[in-house]
């Protein structure tokens, strides 16, 4: 499948970065697989986030992300334009954040919301 590499809608913090590449390393993840970011409906808000590595889908765009390659279907564009993706790691809380712009509410889990 060809795919045309655009400027990325979302960005990569580098803590988000390095637990990215170490989870594609620890879970031998191949090398065709990229990084989805989307969303599906459910969650306490609305909609819920996709994070996890797949393989390209036709319907997919492409983006390279500081050396990661990014899938998302070009419909879940609108709802995640300008979202950062981070790594947290605290005494409460310990995973990847969302900070979506879009957002107009999020619940207090923070992997969901409504926009």
């Amino acid at each position: 499948m060809n795919a045309t590499i655009t400027n990325a809608p979302v960005s990569l913090t580098e803590g988000a970065i390095n637990q990215l590449l170490r989870i594609r390393a620890e879970q031998n993840v191949p090398e065709d697989h990229g990084l989805r970011i989307g969303v599906k409906g459910g969650g306490c808000s609305g909609f819920s986030y996709i994070l996890g590595f797949d393989v390209q889908k036709e319907k997919d765009q492409v983006f390279e992300v500081h050396g990661i390659k990014v899938l998302m279907e070009k419909s879940h564009g609108i709802y995640l334009i300008g979202m950062e993706i981070d790594w947290v790691e605290g005494l409460n809380n310990r995973g990847f954040t969302f900070n979506n712009p879009n957002a107009s509410d999020t619940c207090g889990c923070g992997t969901s919301f409504s926009a």
